[in-house]
């Protein structure tokens, strides 16, 4: 069998990539450029197309997945659909995979990426071998997103977006959290209930719902469908969980605490479960610390996801906890002009906060990061980083539009063993990295 996949180098369809080549299938793909992920792949053994063009589609193809980023006038995926070949999303190619394992589904606004690869580190070391595709690059993995188990078990994010997860049938969901997000497509607070409702409704007969149990809006949502297991940060094993974990944070206990919840389900011994989260070192920007020296100057760098006010707040809240007297400066690149319109009081509340409480000693803010395919026009001319700036109303807060020219202006005024937190979803990782 060989598959094609247009967008080969995101993140969710480079793991779904992975998965077709460990089961022996021919694998090509496309992306607009290399990168990392395109290299892996390459090596991996699927042939990756830079650039999207219809004479990459070719009648022995026997299925294309493709990103929800790709448009319907792709020249791959119009072609595709005059060979009449069978297409599916990358939601919905994921979905046909969640039939055929005892999945477990981590969802919610916040923290999918680090319960699910907490949760895989564990059932690794428990012996129970999951598959697992997740959002993040763990290096337990070879660096990748991606692995290929022997047992039944399957470990994926269940993205909201779009209403993507309502083409998955898990065995167990676990629910971190939910917030107003994604409002580009859910418009509001309301909707995204709505959407997760639906997903839960998702549950197998005998499935189980794991919630957190201090996010007043999963209450909101709850049927009696299945069976639900809760966690809390009032929890006795929450005091444990701070001791041991190496990545910091609160809300990084709150994620510990439901993988615990589904480990006990599977009935893995809460012996392996604390030594194997006592050896977790976290996953590619999710609080991801490096260690950078500029001339004769050595910086921590800690490279972070995050990219809604509530992520942001609790990344640097962690950052003073775990830097406790070091001077600290934030880099941060909002992440769609519509996330930042639409969520600017929330963005200007918790910069404000950071800075007064002395979270951070400095504060950059970068261009917006432009998405593809998901940006409105009245929006753009709307919201800036110029206006957020202004907004936050602090002279330790400016704005340095481009990476390059934040890079620059580091490097002139950061003394030796300062920490810089580099903030955000699009391609503001590459401050250092050019």
């Amino acid at each position: 069998m060989r598959v094609h996949l247009i967008g080969i180098g995101g993140i969710g369809v480079s793991a779904l990539a992975q998965y077709y080549l460990a089961k022996g299938r021919e694998v090509s793909g496309s992306d607009l450029a290399r990168s990392e992920i395109t290299d892996l792949l390459d090596k991996k053994g699927a042939e990756v197309f830079i650039g999207q063009k219809a004479k990459n589609i070719s009648q022995d193809i026997d299925l294309v997945v493709y990103s929800p980023a790709v448009q319907e006038d792709n020249p791959e995926l119009k072609q595709a659909r005059k060979l009449g070949i069978k297409c599916q999303t990358y939601p919905e190619a994921l979905g046909d995979l969640t039939k055929k394992h005892f999945t477990i589904a981590v969802a919610g606004t916040h923290g999918k990426s680090t319960t699910s690869s907490m949760l895989a580190m564990v059932l690794i070391k428990a012996g129970l071998d999951p598959t697992v595709i997740i959002g993040t690059k763990l290096k337990e993995f070879g660096n990748s997103n991606f692995r290929i188990g022997k047992s039944k078990y399957l470990i994926i994010e269940a993205c909201e977006y779009e209403e993507s997860f309502l083409n998955y049938l898990p065995k167990i969901i676990v629910l971190t959290n939910i917030e107003a997000d994604h409002l580009d497509y859910f418009k509001n607070l309301k909707n995204v209930l709505k959407a997760f409702r639906k997903f839960i409704k998702r549950l197998s007969k005998n499935g189980v719902l794991v919630i957190n149990e201090d996010d007043k809006n999963i209450f909101k949502i709850l049927d009696s469908r299945g069976q639900v297991k809760f966690y809390s940060i009032k929890d006795k094993e929450s005091q444990k969980l701070e001791r041991i974990l190496k990545v910091p944070g609160e809300h990084n206990v709150y994620n510990a605490l439901a993988a615990l919840t589904v480990a006990r389900i599977l009935k893995v011994p809460d012996k392996t479960f604390f030594k194997a989260l006592s050896g977790y070192k976290g996953c590619w920007r999710r609080f991801e610390i490096k260690k950078l020296v500029i001339g004769h100057r050595s910086l921590v760098i800690v490279s972070d996801y995050a990219h809604h006010p509530t992520e942001v707040k609790a990344t640097l809240k962690a950052g003073r906890e775990k830097f406790l007297n070091k001077k600290i400066w934030c880099v941060f690149q909002p992440h769609q002009y519509h996330r930042t319109y639409h969520l600017f009081p929330d963005f200007v509340k918790v910069f404000s906060q950071a800075l007064e409480e002395n979270w951070i000693d400095n504060l950059i803010i970068a261009d917006i990061y432009d998405v593809a395919g998901r940006e409105d026009k009245k929006t753009k001319g709307k919201v800036s980083s110029e206006k957020l700036i202004k907004a936050i109303k602090n002279n330790k807060a400016i704005y340095i539009p481009s990476i390059k020219k934040v890079e620059n202006y580091l490097k002139n005024n950061i003394k030796k063993g300062e920490v810089v937190i580099i903030m955000g979803a699009g391609d503001i990782y590459k401050v250092f990295h050019s």
